[in-house]
């Protein structure tokens, strides 16, 4: 399938959740979780109760890890979401940055970046941004990023390398990335790689875990394995041979 045909079928998917404002299990969303709602979807990937209520209506159902909940964010510093969504993530690094931080999301679904503004404007964030760009060509300024967070979105690109290169463009010397993704433990059949629910539900365009790391590495950064999810497929992929990978990336 040509790179173009697969933006284009993430683009349409997730472009439906947020105009629905909804997570479309097992068609649109990643994973399926057997009719389970955001809140349990969240909590099941690692987030806190207090962080779901608190942004529950930014909580679309979305992603398989909790990347700010291990990101070492500080206050002040400078953090750029890739694949924002409706924001959640963004809102809980703000959190943590303060009024002296920043926190930019970009994602190349308008109805998300729309929706974004829009969860961002109820809070009353000041300190959010919200852009929209394909995160394989960031509309990002070199050397500017402390912190790089990315949860269950690299899979879905046709590029993870040139995304990768993107994300040690963008940071400064010594900035750090923490990348929650679904990758494949065994490679799945061509007609299942090729299928649009499985390419939008983070399944279809997922690499093989160690041809991923070995991407990671060949950009040049250094690699911390934090966490490897295998329940996971059980819990909201139907047993698909599959698992979450958490990582530390450090420039």
């Amino acid at each position: 399938m040509e790179k173009d045909d697969i933006k284009q079928i993430v683009k349409k998917h997730y472009g439906e959740i947020a105009s629905k404002n909804r997570s479309g299990c097992c068609i649109s969303g990643c994973g399926c979780g057997d009719g389970l709602t955001n809140e349990q979807i969240a909590k099941s990937i690692g987030y806190l109760d207090k962080e779901i209520k608190t942004f529950s209506e930014s909580n679309l159902g979305l992603g398989c890890g909790n990347p700010t909940g291990i990101g070492n964010i500080k206050e002040g510093e400078v953090v750029l979401d890739l694949g924002s969504g409706a924001g959640f993530d963004c809102f809980l690094a703000a959190e943590k940055v303060g009024s002296n931080g920043k926190v930019i999301g970009v994602d190349f679904t308008t109805e998300m970046v729309e929706l974004a503004r829009i969860n961002a404007k109820k809070i009353n964030y000041n300190n959010v941004e919200f852009r929209l760009g394909d995160i394989e060509n960031l509309p990002i300024e070199k050397d500017s990023i402390d912190v790089v967070i990315s949860n269950c979105v690299i899979n879905l690109t046709s590029d993870k390398s040139k995304v990768f290169k993107e994300v040690f463009r963008v940071l400064k010397k010594g900035g750090r990335a923490f990348i929650s993704d679904i990758v494949l433990l065994k490679d799945i059949p061509d007609e299942q790689k090729s299928d649009d629910k499985i390419i939008a539900g983070c399944v279809g365009g997922a690499l093989l875990r160690n041809d991923y790391i070995k991407i990671v590495k060949d950009t040049g950064f250094k690699v911390k394995i934090l966490s490897e999810d295998k329940d996971i497929s059980e819990r909201l992929y139907q047993g698909i041979p599959l698992e979450s990978l958490t990582i530390e990336l450090i420039k």
